[in-house]
């Protein structure tokens, strides 16, 4: 008789006890892997092997012929589930960058400073000027800019179909550039130094108008003069400021690349942070040579802008006794 024809003629018990687990090792695993109560393949959260798991001592089955195992309880496996919703505190702020600090400010992020350079930058110890709203750096010295600047303008006549070494024109390059330093000379100039201590306590709480300050400045837009006489009035408490200084703020702002709404509003909030007064009133009427020269070509037009602040805003009668002083010859 064959061997095929004795495992064939076998009883189950027979067979079991014809198989030596020991020579065997992975009997048990074949012999489960062909039972449907227990699946050897991969289940929804991947493939995994039997042979891992802790295997039963095998027992006949008296409902199959065959070498099996009864069906034993498998440990459900976690399938993987989906991450839960951010929070409102858990997502990304959005920091705004706002005079040097950002909004809703909880002190766990950190600030942004308003320029990203300061004195103590490498290659900027000697800078003076880092924290103006306009112009975020200057170089040590304004002269050094002299020469690229003569450059440019040289550069500018040819442009125009001038001969630059023509005798008229030779030293025109540095002379313009040495101008045009001048007319931005309000960069280089703070508050600080220009008040120089001239805040003097005083009990004094009456309007105090100082008006028709002459203006000069330059469009930003075209690079072009305006012009034009400025008027100042504020409400002291306790504080007074020398009558010379309101003269001086207008300098350092006017003496900038400038729109006219812009530089109205800077000079009311210089007078409130020298002396913090009860309000502050500003007019200025300009000239643009941008419409008197070029564009519409209007030469009378004027412009006048304003701003107030404080009771001046607050308190009608104050405001027309401001602009009533103003107005008055």
């Amino acid at each position: 008789m064959s061997f095929t024809r004795q495992l064939s003629e076998m009883s189950a018990s027979e067979l079991n006890d014809a198989i030596d687990d020991t020579n065997f090792p992975q009997a048990h695993i074949l012999s489960r892997g062909r039972n449907n109560s227990v699946c050897s393949t991969s289940s929804t959260s991947g493939t995994s092997s039997l042979a891992d798991r802790p295997l039963a001592q095998p027992e006949e089955s008296s409902a199959i012929g065959i070498v099996g195992t009864p069906t034993e309880e498998v440990a459900p496996v976690a399938l993987p589930t989906a991450p839960a919703p951010l929070t409102s505190s858990q997502r990304p702020r959005l920091i705004l960058k706002t005079n040097g600090s950002s909004p809703d400010s909880d002190g766990t992020q950190p600030k942004t400073p308003m320029t990203p350079r300061t004195s103590t930058t490498p290659g900027h110890e000697k800078c003076t000027f880092h924290h103006d709203l306009e112009l975020d750096h200057k170089p040590p010295t304004r002269e050094a800019l002299l020469p690229d600047m003569a450059r440019s303008y040289r550069l500018l006549l040819g442009g125009l179909g001038e001969n630059p070494d023509r005798q008229g024109l030779i030293k025109t390059p540095e002379r313009a550039a040495k101008a045009m330093l001048y007319f931005t000379k309000g960069y280089d100039q703070s508050l600080e130094d220009v008040l120089n201590g001239a805040v003097f306590d005083e009990d004094h709480d009456e309007m105090v108008v100082v008006k028709d300050i002459e203006m000069f400045s330059m469009c930003e837009h075209h690079l072009v003069p305006f012009y034009g006489k400025v008027s100042i009035g504020y409400l002291p408490c306790n504080k007074i400021l020398g009558l010379s200084k309101l003269a001086r703020i207008v300098e350092i702002f006017s003496r900038r690349l400038q729109v006219q709404e812009r530089l109205t509003k800077q000079i009311a909030v210089a007078v409130t942070q020298a002396v913090q007064p009860a309000g502050v009133a500003v007019v200025v009427e300009g000239v643009h040579m941008c419409m008197v020269m070029r564009g519409v070509q209007k030469i009378n037009s004027k412009t006048v802008t304003s701003t107030m602040m404080g009771a001046f805003r607050d308190d009608p009668k104050t405001r027309e006794e401001f602009l009533n002083l103003v107005n008055s010859k």
